[in-house]
């Protein structure tokens, strides 16, 4: 797939129209016997509703010639049966095509959430949670109801359009010349609208997801918003959001309010120009009465499928917005890990001269330069902004370095496939999440394949005597409707898959810093357990874990400027003893 443009909410790309067709067709391939079971009988129907018009027009030369009472039942009931069998054929296609798309809606949501969840960490949080749920569940649902209806309905209109054409050829070219008027307007209409539709549909799901974004950050982040008076803010930035959502839907309404009513005025073109045409005709004795009302009731039946095309074809323009949307997500996951199926030769990071920039801004890091010994205790500080976070996410994995290279045993981390990562080097924040469902699965995402003695193993690791307390113990459900688990329950919880995980190297972002001190306490005992044996990076925004690690890395803008023991970095009366002075007061 080639990448599109990204949507200026979230940076996440747009896939270009090729890939979106090259997707649907490979859905439809995917239940190609289906797909042509619903072409095949909503063909039958089609050439079932021809047969009526062309009857009734017997019916009317059959009279004209004299025909008995007898003919003209036979003729009916001929109608009648054709009636029955479309309508047969039209329940049995619909009920082929329901079952076709919900099976294809349910690939499209699985795709979706298999793509969402390898995306690289970086990525998620530039998306932000409003642009991913509004491509998950919108877009995806978009796409689910197009290709439930829209796709074989406008197949299948295409083939009753040819049909109804190629039976008023069949009667007389002249009088299918006056059927090919009316598709004149209607290609002028749906060009003009084509051209435009498209990049506006896009622009109203780039806006959707804006809304979105604002609305969850706000409603996630109520409490600082109150606190911080910033209510007026946010109600100001929502409100602007929701006015280009209109501005976006206004444009969209416009290009339908133009393409309706043309294509409108299109469909009653051809049956007068049947009727007028036919007229003459007739009164020249060049065709029969029962031939001019069969094209004309074909030419009128020709207004149904035409008008199921241009009806659709608004949706289908906001629903190819919305595929484009859903095959982007797995464009912003990238090529996956290419390290050549090598395996760490170890458990020696290395940092060589690296740099990160965030997006198109200056350097956060520059010209690092470190090792992280086996077996040690590395605490990283510095004042806020000295980008020890960055670094973090560097060594975990998370994000690449712009210049020069982070290893573990000589393979770059950003190159590690994610199982093969979490074997080597873990990165536990400051935020800790409790997944809807049992603890068992809360526990079986670091370590699927883990038995009931490993997951009580690594709970008890970390202290969670709690979760035997619970009814149905590891399978007791965790959430609303389940066992509520306080912050340190569920820093518990993490700790666990850590353990499950047992990577040789964690690297830690200041885990307790967001507890109240008691609960911060018990969790540092649980952490110490979990801590035993491992390799740490500690990110030190409290002094006291610099104090008891092997050696201090010192950060200042960007940039390396001490490492070494804590007693010798205090010595040298640097940017470390400045800061530990501060940090004690003094």
């Amino acid at each position: 797939m080639s990448a599109g443009a990204g949507d200026a909410a979230s940076g996440l790309p747009v896939a270009e129209p090729a890939a979106v067709a090259r997707a649907a067709v490979g859905l439809v391939r995917r239940d190609g016997r289906a797909f042509a079971a619903l072409l095949g009988l909503n063909a039958l129907a089609a050439g079932a509703g021809l047969v009526a018009p062309w009857l009734l027009g017997r019916v009317i030369d059959e009279v004209g010639a004299g025909a008995g009472v007898a003919t003209v039942d036979r003729l009916a009931l001929a109608i009648l049966l054709c009636g029955l069998a479309q309508l047969l054929l039209i329940r049995w296609a619909r009920l082929v095509g329901h079952r076709f798309g919900e099976r294809t809606l349910a690939r499209v949501r699985e795709g979706y959430v298999t793509r969402a969840l390898a995306l690289p960490p970086s990525v998620v949080e530039r998306a932000g949670q409003g642009d991913l749920a509004a491509r998950g569940t919108t877009d995806v649902s978009a796409v689910g109801y197009t290709l439930r209806d829209a796709a074989p309905d406008v197949l299948i209109a295409a083939l009753q359009a040819l049909f109804v054409l190629g039976a008023v050829f069949a009667l007389d070219p002249r009088l299918g010349a006056c059927g090919l008027l009316g598709l004149v307007g209607c290609w002028f209409s749906l060009r003009w609208y084509l051209r435009r539709a498209r990049t506006a549909y896009l622009a109203e799901g780039a806006a959707n997801s804006e809304l979105a974004e604002l609305l969850a950050a706000t409603a996630s982040g109520a409490r600082t918003v109150e606190a911080l008076g910033l209510r007026a803010q946010r109600l100001a930035a929502c409100e602007a959001a929701v006015e280009r959502c209109r501005t976006t839907r206004t444009r969209t309404l416009f290009l339908r309010g133009v393409l309706f009513p043309t294509t409108d005025l299109s469909f009653v073109v051809p049956v007068v120009a049947a009727l007028l045409v036919g007229g003459a005709l007739h009164a020249r004795d060049a065709v029969s009465l029962g031939t001019v009302v069969a094209a004309a009731l074909y030419l009128q039946q020709l207004a149904n499928p035409l008008e199921v095309i241009l009806m659709w074809a608004e949706q289908l323009q906001s629903s190819g917005a919305s595929f484009a949307r859903v095959e982007g997500v797995g464009l912003a996951a990238g090529p996956p890990p290419a390290a050549g199926g090598r395996a760490p030769d170890g458990d020696l990071i290395e940092l060589t001269g690296v740099g990160y920039a965030y997006g198109t801004g200056r350097d956060v890091l520059r010209d690092i330069d470190l090792t992280v010994r086996p077996g040690e205790r590395l605490a990283v500080v510095g004042p806020s902004g000295a980008g020890k976070t960055t670094l973090s996410r560097l060594l975990a994995g998370v994000d690449a370095p712009r210049t020069g290279s982070v290893t573990v045993g000589g393979v770059p981390v950003a190159e590690l496939a994610p199982d093969q990562l979490r074997r080597q080097i873990l990165l536990v924040t400051q935020e800790h999440h409790v997944f809807l469902g049992t603890v068992r699965d809360n526990l079986l995402i670091a370590a699927p394949a883990a038995g009931d003695g490993e997951l009580w193993a690594a709970l008890e690791t970390v202290g969670a005597d709690w979760v035997a307390e619970l009814p149905a113990g590891l399978d007791t459900g965790l959430g609303p409707t389940g066992h509520r688990a306080d912050a340190a329950q569920a820093q518990q919880l993490a700790l666990a898959r850590v353990v499950l995980a047992d990577p040789h190297t964690l690297v830690l972002d200041e885990a307790t810093a967001l507890l109240d001190p008691a609960t911060a306490r018990h969790t540092e005992r649980a952490l110490a357990a979990v801590l035993r044996g491992r390799t740490v990076v500690a990110i030190a925004h409290r002094l006291h874990t610099a104090h008891d690690a092997d050696r201090v890395a010192v950060l200042q803008d960007g940039r390396l400027t001490e490492l070494g023991p804590h007693h010798e970095l205090v010595a040298a009366d640097g940017a470390y003893a400045a800061l530990w002075r501060s940090w004690h007061g003094r």
